[in-house]
């Protein structure tokens, strides 16, 4: 750290001038217990309950995984909501999906396959063919002309 900014720093906790007494009030720290037991009790109300013996929550997003070891589940089927809680690890797909693929259903499975042809045709490299038949946009104008003139022209 600077020395001036610490100089600074010092300066802006006193009242008053050099040699004065400093605040006598001390600064609150918000801790992070409160939001822990406002959202305890949004969930309570909620209706949720725990889900015991789960090992793992893979959650798909786009081309990777949020992936939580022995997490906390809870659920409420009701309202539709459902809580992990635990440290996620954030993974690419690719390094997931050998070890995900026994886990899954036959139903999951075909999703999982849709998703992987999905990024498949999304991945860099891979050309896209655009066919232009049954294109229904509006054509370039030249300069100076106008949609209703290019538009009379098409219909004659």
């Amino acid at each position: 750290m600077d020395v001036e900014k610490l100089k600074k720093m010092v300066g802006a906790v006193r009242t008053g001038g050099k040699g004065s007494i400093r605040r006598k009030k001390k600064a609150v720290h918000k801790s992070n217990t409160t939001d822990d037991k406002r959202l305890q009790t949004t969930l309570k109300r909620l209706g949720v309950s725990a889900i015991p013996a789960i090992e793992e929550v893979n959650i798909f997003k786009d081309d990777t995984v949020i992936q939580f070891q022995n997490p906390k589940v809870q659920a409420s089927i009701g309202a539709n909501t459902w809580v992990v809680s635990g440290a996620p690890q954030t993974k690419k797909l690719q390094d997931v999906l050998p070890g995900i693929i026994n886990q899954l259903g036959p139903d999951n499975l075909d999703h999982l396959r849709r998703l992987a042809e999905q990024l498949h045709k999304n991945a860099p490299g891979a050309a896209e063919v655009a066919t232009h038949e049954d294109d229904d946009e509006v054509p370039d104008l030249v300069p100076g002309e106008t949609f209703e003139a290019a538009s009379e022209e098409k219909h004659t």
